[in-house]
């Protein structure tokens, strides 16, 4: 019986932080990527003006960058040190933070983990659509406050996820994650994203509708939208006032889409709610009381993929390493035009 040809090992080189080598290549991983590559995995590139000697030779010769949170950024003078480049495949979500122009007009290649990253932002946008329609962070106050019974049906009359209405703002990969898992749930979800087919929205569940009639009708709104130009403070004070008193406000995007003054002072007057894992700054000062109120759930930037979630980003990244070395085209490929309206 004929055996399949192996594939060449591309010359591989990783460019990401210490901490991001240590967190996202190890056992399996680690072993796949050995298996598919030629790459030195004690050899760690984070900066391309100063790459060392044993680093600068790799480049001259390196064909694929296996990129993770804290590569460099990839400009003209970088790419100049590696003239055999073809691909890029980045071991996490967005490519804005190293991918440049500069690597689109040498025709790079380039994939991304993005959606293996969105599944547990959408796991995490879940748990919170329907602990907030449930009121279970006020009622656990509450009942750590009362320390005895607590009547939750005359404090919470209207609670419950049954015919409730969910607003998306964004249809991006999470978006639409979020659009599936809510499919078996007995609510109304909306979604505005000015670049989506609202017949495509239908058919995953969703109402497409524009951002301040979302805003008037859901009981919770979720944030999905990339950070660009035209979305930083997308909800500033007059759009938050649209909102249903008692309304909540979950936030997994970017802390930037959202005027944080104006959401502090609705929440400080206890008229909305809020689950925020982006900030804008991303640490609030200490001072801030949105760390204290009782309608606030903040996390530390956790729905992302965190512990045994980032084996998935390494897998998938592998997966398209092994593609490239295949000649297959990426499964995940980041297409440069849409770059303008996407994370």
């Amino acid at each position: 019986m004929t055996r399949p040809p192996v594939p060449p090992r591309p010359a591989t080189v990783l460019a990401m932080s210490a901490d991001t080598r240590a967190a996202v290549l190890r056992g399996r991983a680690l072993d796949e990527l050995l298996r598919v590559a030629d790459v030195d995995p004690a050899l760690l590139l984070t900066d391309f003006a100063r790459p060392g000697p044993e680093l600068g030779g790799r480049l001259a010769r390196v064909e694929v960058l296996f990129t993770g949170w804290g590569c460099p950024v990839l400009d003209a003078e970088a790419l100049r040190r590696m003239p055999r480049l073809r691909a890029v495949v980045h071991a996490a979500g967005s490519v804005k933070g190293h991918v440049t122009d500069a690597c689109w007009e040498r025709g790079l290649l380039v994939s991304s983990a993005a959606a293996a990253n969105a599944l547990p932002v959408a796991e995490y946008t879940l748990a919170a659509i329907l602990f907030s329609n449930k009121r279970v962070l006020a009622a656990a106050h509450a009942y750590r406050a009362a320390r005895g019974p607590v009547d939750p049906l005359a404090r919470y009359p209207a609670a419950g996820n049954y015919r409730r209405t969910v607003g998306l703002v964004g249809a991006s990969r999470t978006g639409r994650r979020v659009l599936e898992l809510l499919r078996p749930f007995d609510l109304r979800v909306l979604v505005h994203d000015p670049y989506a087919d609202p017949a495509e929205l239908a058919s995953l569940g969703g109402e497409a509708c524009g951002l301040d009639e979302l805003l008037g009708r859901s009981d919770v709104v979720s944030l999905h939208a990339p950070e660009l130009p035209g979305t930083r403070g997308l909800l500033d004070a007059s759009r938050l006032a649209l909102m249903p008193d008692g309304a909540t406000l979950i936030n997994t995007a970017r802390g930037s889409l959202v005027d944080t003054a104006a959401l502090t002072r609705e929440l400080v007057a206890g008229r909305l709610h809020a689950v925020l894992d982006h900030t804008d700054p991303e640490v609030l000062p200490a001072g801030s009381p949105l760390y204290e109120l009782p309608n606030v759930l903040l996390t530390p930037h956790v729905a992302g993929s965190l512990g045994g979630e980032l084996d998935r980003l390494a897998s998938v990244a592998v997966e398209e390493l092994e593609r490239y070395a295949r000649g297959a085209g990426f499964r995940h490929p980041v297409d440069p035009g849409r770059l303008s309206y996407s994370a």
